[in-house]
């Protein structure tokens, strides 16, 4: 076993790529791509700073929570967490992002790569207001890599198939996950209790 560590190695085993996946890529925003981006509840931004230590953060709300705002631009509302703020304080050193789209029950994945900015405009903000709340801050993303991914990935993983999912919780609650990790004395709580809390903080 050897360590790959230089492009040629990679295309001595990989080759190059030709025909549909260089063909499909294009730098806007096109009709298929919108109404992906329209249907999609769910994507996960990659981000990296300027060391290139990497961070992936799911963003996820009711179907078009994300907006086009034209043919090159997407606008991705902030909505309350826990202050982390990983991918912004990366996009504060480096701009690049990598933004994947799913939709449930499609195979296919939508994979957008360009640059972002972070945005507090009140009219911009006001544009992603729910229950009379408005997101701190708005993610503006310029698109310069648009296109569709193959349905491999999802096909092998069985991701949309019933009989994958799991009837119960595989795994400890979160709270029990991380008073273990994190060595915490914290209160428990179940699921519902969670889901419950989380019920007045979405927004």
């Amino acid at each position: 076993m050897a360590k790959i560590d230089t492009e040629q190695r990679l295309r001595e085993i990989y080759g190059y790529p030709k025909g549909r996946p260089v063909a499909k890529e294009i730098d806007y925003i096109d009709p298929h791509a919108r109404r992906f981006i329209e249907l999609s509840p769910f994507c996960v931004i990659a981000t990296s700073s300027a060391s290139g230590f990497g961070d992936a953060s799911p963003k996820g709300e009711e179907p078009g929570f994300v907006q086009v705002l034209d043919d090159h631009t997407l606008a991705i509302p902030d909505r309350p967490g826990n202050n982390r703020i990983d991918g912004m304080m990366n996009l504060i050193e480096n701009p690049s992002l990598g933004l994947i789209f799913l939709i449930p029950g499609v195979s296919e994945t939508l994979r957008i790569n360009g640059t972002a900015e972070i945005r507090d405009d009140a009219d911009l903000c006001k544009r992603f207001e729910v229950n009379g709340k408005v997101p701190k801050t708005v993610l503006v993303v310029s698109a310069k890599e648009v296109f569709l991914h193959c349905a491999k990935a999802l096909i092998r993983s069985k991701l949309w198939e019933d009989d994958a999912k799991a009837t119960e919780r595989p795994i400890p609650t979160m709270s029990e996950m991380i008073r273990d990790q994190a060595k915490m004395d914290i209160p428990l709580e179940t699921e519902e209790e969670m889901r419950a809390r989380y019920k007045d903080v979405l927004y």
